[in-house]
C-alpha cells in the first residue's frame, strides 16, 4: 500500500495522475482515525498529505452517518416503548377499576363471615320450622353461594389481570428508559464524531489551499477515461436494474465531491450510490459499510455494468462498475463525480442488486 501511494504521488505531481487512483473512502461505520499526519516537506509530500487527510475526513464523515442512523433507530424504539408504556398504564386503570367494581361484593362476604353468618345447608335444617321452609332456606342458599363464588371468581380475575398489567408496565417502563438512555448515549457520540470531523474537513481544505494550481488540476483529471462510450454502454439497460442505476448516475458526472452528501447535485461516495439506485426504485442503505452487506454477492470476474464494487478492507470506498474495468464514483474532495479506472485500488467485493430491495 505505501509503494503504491509513493507511485501514485509521482504521478500526481507530474500531471498525469488518473482520477480512479484518487479513491478515498465514504462509509466506514466504525473503526479508529489513523494518527495526525506530518507535516509536508515536499510538493509531492503536501499532495500525498492532502489524500491521507481526505480519507481520514471521509471516514469520519461515514462514522457520523452511521451514528446518525443508529441513533433514529434508537429513537424509534425509544418513541415505541414510550408508546407501549401508555398502552399499559392504560390497561392497569382499566384493570383495577375492574376490581374496584367487585371489591364491595368481596367486601360484604368478608365481613359476614367475620361476623358468624351461616350460610351452609346444616344451619338451614336446624333453624327451619318446615319442610318447604328448609327447601327455600337451601334454594335461597345455593343462588347465595353460585352468586358469592361468581363473584369472588370475577374478583379473582380482576385482581390477577391488575397485576399481570402492572407487571407489563413495569417491564415497559424499563424498556422506555433503555432506550431513552440508549439513544442519550448515541447522540453524544454522534456530536463527538461531527465536532471531530469539522475539524478533519477544515485541515483537508487548508492542505488544499496548500496545492499548487498543476497539482489542483492532476487531481480533478477528467470526467472519463479515453474511449469511454457511455452510449453504447447503456445500450440496452433494463428499467429497475443496476444499468439503469448507472444510467442515472451517470448524468451527475461533474457534479462536486461533499462530505456527508446524497444529492441531487453533490454526494459523497455512498450518497452517489443510495442516489442512483433510489432513483430506479432501489433503496440502499446510506454508508457503504451497511452497502456492502445487502444484495447479492458477485466475483470480481462476473462483474456486469450497474454491480456496485467496493474497495479497501473496511469496504471503505464505493462505486458502480461501469465495464471494462472502469467505476463511476464519488472519489474525494476537490475531485468531481467521474467514471475512473477501479484497477488501481484494492478491491473488497461486489454486489447485486434488484427491484423490491427494502
Amino acid at each position: 500500500m505505501t509503494e503504491h501511494r509513493s507511485n501514485r504521488t509521482g504521478r500526481l505531481v507530474g500531471g498525469s495522475l488518473a482520477v480512479g487512483v484518487l479513491v478515498f473512502g465514504a462509509c466506514t461505520g466504525g473503526g479508529a482515525v489513523a494518527d495526525p499526519i506530518a507535516q509536508p516537506t515536499s510538493a509531492s509530500d503536501a499532495v500525498q498529505k492532502l489524500l491521507d487527510m481526505s480519507h481520514q475526513a471521509e471516514q469520519l464523515n461515514q462514522q457520523a452517518l452511521a451514528a446518525q442512523s443508529d441513533l433514529e433507530v434508537k429513537q424509534a424504539a425509544a418513541g415505541d416503548a414510550d408508546t407501549k408504556l401508555s398502552g399499559a398504564t392504560a390497561a392497569v386503570d382499566a384493570a383495577r377499576a375492574e376490581v374496584r367494581k367487585y371489591q364491595p361484593a368481596i367486601d360484604r362476604t368478608a365481613v359476614a363471615a367475620y361476623q358468624g353468618a351461616r350460610t351452609n345447608r346444616l344451619f338451614s335444617v336446624l333453624v327451619s320450622n318446615s319442610p318447604q321452609q328448609l327447601l327455600d332456606q337451601m334454594s335461597t342458599l345455593d343462588v347465595m353461594t353460585a352468586q358469592t363464588a361468581q363473584q369472588v371468581a370475577q374478583y379473582k380475575t380482576a385482581t390477577d389481570a391488575a397485576a399481570a398489567a402492572e407487571s407489563a408496565a413495569r417491564t415497559a417502563s424499563d424498556a422506555a428508559r433503555t432506550a431513552a438512555q440508549q439513544a442519550d448515549a448515541v447522540r453524544a457520540g454522534l456530536e463527538r464524531k461531527r465536532a471531530d470531523l469539522q475539524g478533519s474537513i477544515a485541515q483537508v481544505i487548508g492542505a488544499w489551499g496548500q496545492l499548487s494550481a498543476g497539482d489542483k488540476a492532476s487531481l480533478s483529471g477528467t470526467l472519463f477515461p479515453p474511449g469511454f462510450d457511455r452510449d453504447r454502454l447503456l445500450n440496452g439497460l433494463v428499467p429497475g436494474s443496476g444499468t439503469s442505476a448507472l444510467a442515472a448516475g451517470l448524468t451527475r458526472v461533474g457534479d462536486p465531491y461533499v462530505w456527508g452528501a446524497t444529492g441531487p447535485d453533490r454526494f459523497d461516495c455512498s450518497g452517489l450510490v443510495q442516489w442512483a439506485f433510489h432513483q430506479v426504485g432501489i433503496n440502499l442503505p446510506r454508508t457503504s459499510e451497511a452497502q456492502a452487506n445487502v444484495g447479492t454477492r458477485v466475483s470480481r470476474g462476473d462483474l456486469q455494468p450497474g454491480d456496485v464494487v467496493f474497495f479497501y478492507s473496511d469496504a471503505s470506498h464505493v462505486g458502480i462498475y461501469a465495464g471494462n474495468g472502469l467505476m463511476l464514483h464519488a472519489s474525494t474532495f476537490g475531485v468531481p463525480v467521474a467514471v475512473a479506472p477501479m484497477d488501481s485500488t484494492p478491491f473488497h467485493s461486489a454486489r447485486r442488486y434488484w427491484m423490491g430491495m427494502s
